[in-house]
């Protein structure tokens, strides 16, 4: 990437190999006195004349080669962001006044405790630490909603070590982001960036306190966007390899412009070098709602989507870009009521192309909870217009036990790897599974076929290939017309998460 010689640092000098000037004159011209004599005697006038101005020719290159190299600009020219990584002193230098550590203390029994760890000492208060960065001169710091989970003290230390009482002005579980506010004027900001200009591979460096280790610099890459990890209408994250740790959470992630384009949320336990940060312009589109409502309130369809790959595309009959396919329509929700239906493929959102299930979540999301969106819908071969009026989007539900044990393994399964037994009533109260959720019970999986994988024991398939399967008779007959050669599309209930989700599966063999 480039960078300003701000951001990159003082000019670096590189070494190139050169040539005498002295010494390439002297070459040339003993080359021409040897010349001279040998020609007197066995050449001619004319080429000796050639001999001449080959031998000038030759001393005037190795004279050019002398001055510049042999080849690119003369020594000591800056070297540019491509032929290595910028240098973020000066950034982190403008960027650090306005990175704060945030230390949380919450009594016990006082609500979520997420990101808290006890005192020493018995029946004492929790202390929790992270970072923060300013993002108004007025006091409004933005940290993650997990740095202050629920009601406590909190206090924040500014980088001129002066420590403020703050107060939680609003916060917002769904993207784990919160706003705090100190009595405070004139605080040096960091300038919000645009997240979704960031490319991969791009520069960044992590600002934080991890371990209590104040204002700690990490540098690295960015090594992918949209990463989803908790919920999936919301998760957008960028990944990076600058080192992320205990403490840096709520902590800017900044480019080479000194712009924070992420806030640093979380780190994968099980890897090294992989961290994740909530793209700037995610805080960027609810930050005006934190500051004035305290909470963020979204617009919600009431239907569940799943992206569409060639092979979906061509068993819906849809060739064309885009779109988000529609899994589930929740009963009693705006999409129901707009009319529509499970394998619908939403095109069009108040005339804007839809190009997948993300770009979905978020225009609906950005809308005012009650009002109406025009809706293109693609539904067996046929262009649809509705109007749906939207709810308000409800945190997520819980996550429920599972409640089956598997069955024997079966030396082999059928035609999709899979050994299948009726719902009975028994297995319906066992699973929980409500009334109008119907289907065959996987009671184990005998493949490793890919996409297999995904599909576990109590999983309910409630369709094949968009053909129900209320029964075991359905789905024998859903398995007797798979297309030879073409995967299976399987719509599955997950009972313990209480949830839709569709999975492609090879065909091992006809029925």
């Amino acid at each position: 990437m480039g960078c300003t010689p701000a951001a990159c640092g003082p000019p670096r000098s590189v070494a190139r190999p050169g040539v005498n000037p002295r010494l390439a004159f002297l070459f040339a011209h003993t080359l021409v006195g040897r010349l001279r004599g040998y020609t007197r005697h066995e050449m001619s006038r004319a080429v000796l004349g050639i001999c001449f101005v080959f031998a000038a020719s030759l001393g005037a290159l190795l004279g050019l080669l002398a001055a510049t190299g042999p080849s690119g600009p003369a020594s000591g020219t800056t070297l540019g962001a491509d032929h290595g990584p910028p240098s973020f002193a000066d950034v982190v230098e403008r960027v650090n006044p306005g990175v704060v550590s945030i230390v949380v203390r919450q009594e016990r029994g006082g609500g979520d405790a997420a990101g808290l760890e006890e005192l020493p000492g018995f029946g004492g208060p929790r202390r929790g630490e992270g970072s923060g960065f300013v993002v108004d001169p007025h006091g409004y710091i933005l940290t993650n909603h997990h740095v202050v989970p629920g009601p406590a003290r909190i206090r924040v230390r500014l980088a001129d070590k002066r420590e403020l009482p703050a107060l939680l002005v609003g916060a917002d579980p769904s993207t784990d982001l919160a706003l705090l506010k100190v009595e405070a004027d004139d605080l040096p900001a960091v300038p919000l960036g645009d997240s979704d200009r960031l490319r991969v591979g791009e520069w960044v460096c992590a600002i934080g306190n991890p371990y209590r280790f104040d204002h700690s610099v990490t540098v690295g890459v960015v090594s992918s966007k949209g990463r989803k990890i908790w919920d999936a209408s919301f998760d957008a994250y960028i990944q990076t390899d600058a080192a992320i740790n205990p403490g840096n959470s709520g902590g800017p992630l900044i480019n080479a412009a000194g712009e924070a384009v992420g806030i640093s949320s979380a780190v994968s336990r099980e890897g090294q070098g992989i961290g994740f940060a909530i793209p700037s312009n995610v805080a960027r589109s609810i930050l005006e709602q934190l500051r004035t409502r305290g909470r963020v309130t979204r617009g919600y369809l009431g239907v569940q989507l799943h992206e569409l790959d060639p092979d979906l595309r061509r068993m819906l009959g849809y060739e064309l870009p885009g779109g988000a396919l529609v899994l589930d329509v929740l009963a009693g929700g705006a999409g129901e009521d707009a009319g529509l239906e499970r394998y619908d493929v939403i095109t069009r959102i108040a005339g804007v192309k839809i190009e997948d299930g993300d770009q979905l979540v978020r225009i609906i999301s950005a809308r005012a909870p009650g009002s109406r969106v025009a809706l293109s819908v693609f539904r067996k071969g046929r262009e649809l217009d509705l109007e749906a009026r939207l709810a308000e989007r409800a945190l997520s539900r819980s996550v429920r036990t599972p409640a089956v044990a598997p069955g024997p393994r079966p030396a082999s399964g059928d035609a999709l790897g899979l050994d299948v037994v009726e719902l009975s009533r028994k297995l319906r109260e066992d699973l929980s599974i409500a009334d109008d959720h119907v289907g065959v019970v996987v009671r184990e999986v005998a493949s490793l076929s890919p996409g297999t994988e995904a599909l576990a024991h109590g999983d309910l398939i409630v369709d094949v290939n968009r053909r129900r399967t209320p029964d075991k008779a359905a789905y024998e007959r859903a398995l007797g017309a798979l297309p030879p050669g073409q995967p299976a599309f399987v719509l599955v209930y997950r009972p313990r998460s209480s949830s839709l989700f569709l999975v492609k599966l090879e065909v091992e063999r006809a029925r």
